[in-house]
């Protein structure tokens, strides 16, 4: 009996050893492992919050006048703010909190190819410095807001600045002061470039055009959102939430914000300054002055 008790006690014991050298080969595995680079990735900023850049860190930004999703940088400007471009983009090179379907490739006027975002073409930021360009450095945002018209590519804009050219549901072209004539705009869109308008009948942060039962709506809709993330250029502080029969809608400077129905969520699309006459329903600026 005791010559059993033995042998199953050695056994265990073998057993017991061949599992704790096995489990100590395993704990010290150093095979390293490769970290796969997102083509397209978020950083982070104190001051500017979450923004696209690519694999190595570069930061992409977007460009006021490419209102209708368009490549507006060329010739001179092209070699400051070259075009970014990644092919066969998929899914698993973008890094966590993006979307595919929110990429598209379009060609510039020099022929090259172009990613953009949500409709927004995308660009590097390469200064000349002692004349040539030099590619901004990893983890730099010097390029956001440069000439008021250039901003860090965030993923989160609830409001954006685009410089376009005014023309009505009249089909007549408008000068910033209303009058009929050329010459660009400098005004606020949606994340999207979808154009925001004030009404001249509203009074600070009141709503007076939409019905209770929002029977009226669909002809100004208004712009219902409760998220504020701005330009860097914009003052955050006049922008406002209100509550309109239980709906959240943006204003700024004491304006509640609109679309114009008859844009059809066109990008770029702005014929609600002349209906049913201009500057009745104004695009949204900067500068425009507080509601009273």
């Amino acid at each position: 009996m005791k010559s059993k008790q033995i042998k199953f006690a050695l056994v265990a014991i073998i057993a017991s050893t061949f599992f704790l050298s096995c489990s100590s080969d395993n704990n010290n595995d150093t095979t390293p492992t490769t970290e796969v680079k997102k083509e397209i990735s978020l950083s982070t900023s104190a001051t500017l919050g979450s923004y696209l850049s690519d694999k190595d860190g570069r930061s992409l930004y977007f460009f006021a006048a490419d209102a209708k999703g368009q490549a507006s940088c060329s010739g001179g400007c092209e070699a400051v703010w070259p075009p970014f471009y990644v092919d066969n983009l998929t899914a698993d090179k973008l890094n966590t909190g993006l979307t595919l379907s929110d990429f598209a490739t379009i060609t510039t006027a020099s022929a090259k190819k172009q990613l953009t975002y949500k409709g927004w073409p995308l660009y590097y930021y390469s200064p000349s410095t002692n004349g040539a360009n030099t590619p901004e450095a990893a983890g730099k945002t010097t390029g956001d807001g440069i000439g008021g018209v250039w901003f860090i590519a965030k993923p989160d804009y609830s409001v954006m600045i685009v410089s376009s050219q005014l023309t009505g549901h009249d089909g007549k072209n408008y000068k910033s002061d209303y009058t009929v004539g050329d010459g660009l705009t400098t005004y606020f869109t949606d994340a999207k470039g979808l154009t925001l308008y004030t009404f001249k009948n509203d009074n600070f942060k009141k709503n007076n055009f939409t019905k209770a039962d929002f029977s009226n709506n669909a002809v100004w809709p208004i712009y219902e959102t409760d998220k504020i993330v701005v330009p860097s250029i914009l003052d955050k502080s006049k922008f406002s939430v209100i509550t309109v029969f239980g709906k959240s809608q943006l204003v700024y400077n004491g304006w509640p914000l609109y679309y114009f129905g008859q844009d059809a969520s066109v990008r770029g699309a702005n014929k609600g300054i002349s209906f049913p006459a201009p500057a009745i329903w104004p695009v949204a600026v900067k500068d425009y002055p507080l509601a009273i």
